[in-house]
């Protein structure tokens, strides 16, 4: 399958003008008290976007959580679980001493922080503040809430939204960012278009982020690999993000040159079926290995059919601007 941006803002073009449509709505309600906010005992700090996705959301929360832990506090998770089997019910994957599901309850976003943050309290579901409730009963002192920025029947401390000046399909009109207490902005060489998002936020604190590749591993070790080692494979890429061609990109960047590459969709569960078809395509172009990413190693469960293959995957991370911190930090002290 070929990824196609222009395909791609096509397709969505129509969903993008009925779902602005619909946060206008729900912002207006809001706005004028028609709908409530309703505070938790917990300081918040919310990761969002005005886009569909594959805007760093995930790495930024894992950034955040590893920031936090690192000053001593004790974060939690709140997330809905997109495609989780407790998206509607609730749950608790984590309470920071013990898991107690599996990424087909939580979701793969939420299991993917698990694996990386055990120590981390991770509450599932639909009904944000309930999953706050839960978090301060089991001692955790602060919640980084994922998607929040549509979740506006929740109050927050600290509002965070990344943009891609580049983007072109989004779930709220730009204006929307003023709504935010700090955007964080990815960099990019479009000069006009990063001028033209700072001047519509002029009262908004505006730091500046990239997405970087922290290295690869081998699954399922999970022990750190040299990319010379893979750059000897003959690789077979492939991955189920909202993004694929950033992955793609990514891999190009570092020098490794995948003889073939599949995408499939986002949160894809590799039923027997897509693992089939990457064994087939492997075995097709002789690989002798694979390379995918951090939200997609795991699914791929007991890699049985693989084992002739060596898995590889990437982890990445973000850097923002220094002062970024400091205001993350005097959540949690005015919290």
């Amino acid at each position: 399958m070929v990824y196609s941006p222009r395909r791609m803002y096509r397709v969505l073009l129509p969903i993008t003008l009925a779902y602005q449509a619909g946060s206008r709505v729900n912002n207006f309600l809001f706005d004028h008290g028609l709908r409530r906010t309703r505070r938790t005992s917990l300081p918040v700090i919310s990761v969002g976007n005005i886009a569909f996705g594959g805007s760093g959301k995930t790495p930024l929360v894992m950034h955040l959580l590893s920031f936090l832990l690192g000053h001593g506090s004790k974060p939690a998770l709140v997330t809905r679980g997109y495609k989780g089997g407790w998206e509607r019910t609730g749950g608790v994957l984590s309470d920071g001493k013990t898991s107690y599901g599996t990424w087909q309850d939580a979701g793969d976003e939420p299991f993917m922080v698990y694996r990386n943050f055990p120590q981390v309290g991770i509450y599932v579901g639909r009904n944000r503040w309930i999953s706050c409730e839960r978090a301060e009963k089991q001692g955790f002192d602060i919640v980084i809430l994922d998607d929040g920025f549509q979740h506006r029947s929740l109050h927050r401390d600290l509002d965070i939204v990344l943009f891609d000046p580049e983007e072109r399909v989004t779930r709220e009109p730009l204006s929307s960012l003023k709504r935010a207490d700090m955007v964080l902005l990815k960099r990019t060489d479009h000069l006009e278009a990063k001028d033209r998002i700072q001047s519509l936020l002029s009262k908004t604190k505006v730091f500046f982020y990239s997405i970087i590749n922290k290295g690869f591993l081998r699954y399922p070790e999970d022990t750190s690999v040299p990319k010379q080692k893979i750059e000897e494979k003959r690789l077979l890429a492939f991955c189920g993000i909202a993004r694929p061609e950033r992955f793609f990109s990514l891999l190009e960047k570092e020098g490794l040159t995948p003889l073939f590459s599949l995408s499939f969709p986002d949160h894809h569960s590799y039923p027997e079926a897509a693992k089939n078809k990457i064994i087939d395509n492997c075995q097709r172009i002789e690989a002798d290995a694979i390379i995918t990413t951090e939200k997609d190693v795991f699914k791929l469960g007991d890699l049985k059919g693989f084992e002739q293959f060596p898995v590889y995957y990437n982890r990445i991370d973000l850097q923002v601007e220094g002062p970024f911190y400091r205001d993350v930090l005097s959540v949690k002290k005015t919290g």
